[in-house]
């Protein structure tokens, strides 16, 4: 075993892991075809594969899952007895949006003013980073104390469900005694944060139909009930004045008890425009954390350049709704396919077809686990453990944690406010890499003292 400490071996391997980072960032791993070629997530999988064969795993394998996509599984044995952790990431990530907006090129790791820019750098080819760092460490440093399983999905942005339902079908493949969900953030860089819970998700794709075809404007406006204008009006129905969601049939009244998130803060990493007003009601946190959330995230109209003078017969429009622990994914779908058509003017056509969904989690954050991780980020950041929400989805977790429900879910990350995943110009911190990295292996390490205690 070397004499240099842990965390300077995780220093000297972070070249290393920014040489992978900018191999894997460019394939434009986006799971769905409609926008890139499937191949591009094909390569992705074959990189981890062969990633995974390489630090010594065992059984690594491309799993097939029933949304058409592919995850990567392997295991790397430990010592005998020891307890087992499964370590998550995501391959797959999402579109580029407009990539005239990046300041580089979204498929080309970039360095610039200390942070590394590419999509999927933090959320979540970053993760994976992250997992393959902490463990070569630990190999210079005798090897991993626990027999480590890793999982990286290849769907997990699309909500397509397809590694929860191979789970599902395959219970034994992802037993363990802890799971270390490698996406998630930390609330802020530098500030050691784990994620208790994680809003549900329900995606929506909404239409509307009122005429046999376009009409003149001039010649049927005023009388001619308008599609367009009738989806507008149904989704205006979805906020209150304040901008809330007010959806029939689902509670919006919740409050979060843990970390706070002040209001100047959450201005500066949402960027909203000076004298914007934030929406909702209550503390930030409720807002954020605790209460259910609506998203107009596209809508079938015509664009204003080359637009006609015409009624629209028919329009459409894809919602995202978020919801905390507590609530059920399904009867959330039901509730929100209901108010929609409800919401329908004139007596229009509305259909509602359901795209996506996944389950609200919370963890158990009493556990030994969280004890061992708190532990490990103490050491790594020298800064206490915080404890907070997220406002985003990852189905699998739900998935697990009713496979498995003894085992202990943690989740971290690198997807911090700065990180800007989902929107342009998606960066990482190299800084919180290592770090994360090194908090990662001292958990590892920690945790099999623990079960072994």
């Amino acid at each position: 075993m070397p004499s240099v400490p842990l965390s300077e071996t995780v220093a000297s391997l972070i070249p290393r892991a920014r040489a992978e980072l900018a191999e894997l960032v460019a394939y434009a791993s986006v799971a769905d075809e409609r926008v890139f070629p499937r191949s591009e997530c094909e390569k992705a999988a074959a990189w981890v594969a062969d990633a995974l064969r390489q630090e010594g795993f065992q059984d690594v394998a491309l799993l097939d899952t029933p949304d058409g996509t592919q995850s990567v599984y392997g295991l790397l044995p430990g010592p005998a007895g020891a307890p087992t952790v499964l370590l998550y990431a995501h391959y797959d990530v999402q579109p580029p949006l407009d990539e005239a907006a990046w300041l580089s090129p979204p498929f080309e790791l970039t360095e610039r003013d200390g942070r590394w820019y590419g999509r999927g750098a933090a959320d979540c080819k970053g993760g994976l980073l992250m997992h393959l760092t902490a463990l070569r460490a630990l190999r210079e440093h005798g090897g991993a104390p626990v027999t480590v399983k890793v999982i990286v999905e290849g769907s997990e942005e699309q909500g397509t469900g397809g590694l929860e339902r191979y789970a599902e079908a395959h219970p034994d493949l992802l037993t363990a005694d802890a799971i270390v969900i490698g996406d998630a953030g930390n609330f802020r860089v530098g500030m050691p944060t784990v994620t208790s819970s994680l809003r549900g998700m329900v995606l929506m794709e909404v239409r509307v139909a009122t005429l046999e075809g376009n009409l003149h404007s001039g010649q049927f406006g005023g009388a001619a009930p308008d599609a367009l204008g009738a989806l507008i009006q149904m989704l205006a129905s979805l906020r209150d004045a304040t901008g809330a969601t007010t959806i029939d049939g689902i509670d919006a009244s919740g409050e979060w008890s843990g970390l706070a998130y002040p209001e100047d803060d959450f201005r500066r990493d949402a960027k909203v425009l000076d004298g914007v007003e934030l929406v909702g009601g209550g503390t930030l946190s409720d807002r954020l954390w605790a209460r259910p959330s609506v998203t107009v995230l596209g809508i079938d109209a015509p664009p204003v350049v080359g637009a006609t003078p015409s009624v629209q017969a028919t329009a459409g429009a894809l919602v995202s709704l978020r919801v905390p622990p507590g609530f059920d994914a399904g009867r959330t779908a039901e509730a929100l396919s209901a108010h929609l058509k409800a919401a329908a003017p004139w007596g229009a056509r509305v259909e509602t077809t359901q795209r996506g969904s996944g389950q609200p989690f919370r963890a158990d954050t009493g556990s030994p686990a969280y004890s061992a991780m708190a532990d490990a980020m103490r050491e790594a950041y020298g800064e206490e453990l915080a404890i907070a929400g997220q406002g985003g989805s990852i189905p699998l977790c739900n998935t697990l944690a009713t496979l498995y429900p003894e085992a202990e879910i943690l989740l971290i990350g690198l997807s911090e406010p700065e990180a800007q995943i989902h929107a342009v110009n998606e960066s990482v911190s190299p800084e919180e890499l290592e770090r994360l990295s090194l908090a990662e292996a001292l958990f590892l390490t920690h945790y099999a003292a623990s079960k072994s205690a």
